[in-house]
């Protein structure tokens, strides 16, 4: 059984594979970081997001990360395992795909939830 030092190691790894080989992590990153700059960025303007609020955006920044890494992950694997076209192969990665876009979604309409009105209100 690996150490822990060892499973935090990997999981890095992971995460550094995500944002060097994964394009679609690369633009979950990207709004990522435009969302905390228009959050942080409203306290210039009196307009500060209370602790719940960032909270909320956290969480679905971090559903969107998380889907997007199980869905490479899902991927990859797939891909390894049936190399040749398959429709149920096919079919995984649509759900997967599928999952991911769902998440993005309900992320952008969190986001526009919360951050619009602090937006109208400039």
């Amino acid at each position: 059984m690996p150490r822990f030092d060892q499973t935090v190691q990997f999981a890095w790894n992971g995460v550094r594979k995500l944002v060097r080989t994964e394009r679609q992590f690369r633009i979950v990153l990207v709004v990522m970081i435009l969302v905390l700059i228009t959050g942080f960025g409203l306290d210039a303007y009196q307009q500060h997001l209370n602790r719940y609020e960032w909270a909320i955006i956290w969480l679905a920044m971090g559903l969107v990360m998380v889907s997007e890494a199980m869905n490479s992950a899902l991927e990859k694997a797939l891909d390894r395992l049936h190399p040749e076209r398959h429709s149920a192969i096919g079919d995984a990665k649509d759900m997967a795909a599928g999952a991911t876009f769902i998440a993005s979604t309900i992320a952008v309409i969190v986001g526009l939830y919360i951050l619009l009105p602090h937006l109208l209100a400039l």
